[in-house]
């Protein structure tokens, strides 16, 4: 695609600053919608708004359409996990929250893994823009069977016993009507999980966006060999299985305040310390391999993130994970221009590996300044119910 389209590292950077650009704006308005109307509406929305985008990436043939349509595309797909955050806190009893989260987090890892294996196939005999529209069209699927499939809460399902209820433990709630603006401003533990998923989204997108071009422009695989970048998202999807497990039951032993931060710090200080030794290593397949587990490592604490968002906000679920994925994005947005830059600029990708190894230990650092405890109606945050609505 970079090829065809004629774009430079510093122009890859751009289109996907755009993305990460709309995402950062929409991901709080899109939460908060999440909170008001309810998982079952907006993830056809978002999903449908993802189909149409994609199918007209296929499209793009220059570098500034591509631009618009990637900002469009994330103005459309944000929210989609804080949609999927308010569905768990409704659907889920609060003990099994990390493994709910681990469990759709895996899904989308094993996502990554199929599409290179499902998109080089159809490269190789069809070209690129193929891809994109049967994407599209899958995802129009999708969105048809979610609407005729999910209700927002388990009252509305039939087929849900009283027993289930009382399992789930979630008394019928109303829905959110105004954005608890005081509320989040006040309460540190959202500001401090702000800033670790802007910390560990900005290593997250080298694989998202530049893995396969690190592969062949700095380690000198072969085009036929970007089929191993597969690699980091089979073993994503273990990590956030287990991380899920994990932070469940670390919160049985340590309770929500450091049973998530063991989790946290865990994960963010493999990949920085894996990053590191990616940087270092001069056998190519090894530092695939350090990548591959510091990509673990950043998604084995993802489950943790997403239920301690949660824990914290409760019915304003949706717009606190708004909130922690907006800081994200901006993450994503810098890391795709600095990226870009750095690359452009100095000719490798050590510059990029060493500020992702910096960054991690940020976030790891910032894990010892959340409370999951302190929730957005405690003590802690000083803000009643009453102001909260």
């Amino acid at each position: 695609m970079q090829n065809e389209l004629a774009l430079s590292p510093r122009d890859w950077g751009l289109v996907t600053g755009a993305f990460a650009i709309a995402y950062a704006l929409f991901e709080i308005p899109s939460g908060y919608l999440a909170d008001r109307f309810g998982a079952r509406a907006m993830l056809t929305r978002i999903v449908l708004w993802w189909s149409v985008f994609t199918t007209l990436t296929g499209f793009a043939s220059t570098l500034w359409p591509l631009m618009i349509i990637r900002f469009l595309f994330g103005a459309g797909e944000a929210g989609a996990y804080p949609t999927a955050s308010t569905s768990v806190f409704r659907w889920f009893p609060a003990v099994e929250h990390g493994r709910a989260f681990g469990v759709i987090l895996l899904s989308g890892q094993l996502g990554g893994a199929i599409a290179p294996l499902l998109i080089v196939p159809i490269q190789a005999h069809f070209g690129w823009r193929v891809s994109f529209y049967l994407f599209g069209i899958l995802g129009i699927a999708w969105a048809y069977g979610w609407w005729r499939w999910y209700r927002n809460r388990p009252e509305e399902k039939t087929g849900i016993t009283d027993r289930e209820r009382v399992e789930i433990g979630l008394p019928a709630a109303a829905a959110a009507r105004g954005f608890p603006w005081q509320a989040i401003g006040s309460n540190g533990s959202v500001w401090a999980m702000m800033g670790t998923t802007f910390a560990y989204l900005y290593s997250y997108y080298f694989f998202l966006f530049w893995l396969p071009t690190y592969m062949v422009r700095a380690r000198g695989f072969t085009e036929g060999e970007t089929m191993l970048s597969a690699l980091p998202f089979v073993f994503g999807a273990t990590a956030n299985l287990t991380g899920g497990y994990a932070r469940d039951a670390a919160v049985r032993r340590w309770g929500s305040k450091w049973g998530a931060r063991v989790v946290g710090i865990a994960g963010l200080v493999t990949a920085s310390v894996s990053t590191f030794a990616a940087f270092a290593s001069a056998n190519n397949y090894v530092a695939l391999a350090w990548l591959t587990l510091c990509y673990a490592g950043i998604t084995f604490q993802q489950p943790t993130v997403f239920a301690t968002c949660a824990e914290i906000g409760k019915r304003y679920t949706g717009a606190v994970a708004g909130c922690m994925n907006t800081a994200g994005a901006v993450g994503g947005l810098l890391s795709s221009l600095i990226f870009g830059y750095l690359v452009q600029r100095t000719g490798s990708y050590d510059a990029v590996l060493l500020s992702m190894v910096g960054i991690l230990v940020l976030g790891a650092a910032l894990w010892l300044r959340t409370d999951a405890t302190e929730t957005l109606a405690s003590p802690g945050a000083q803000v009643s119910e009453t102001a909260l609505a």
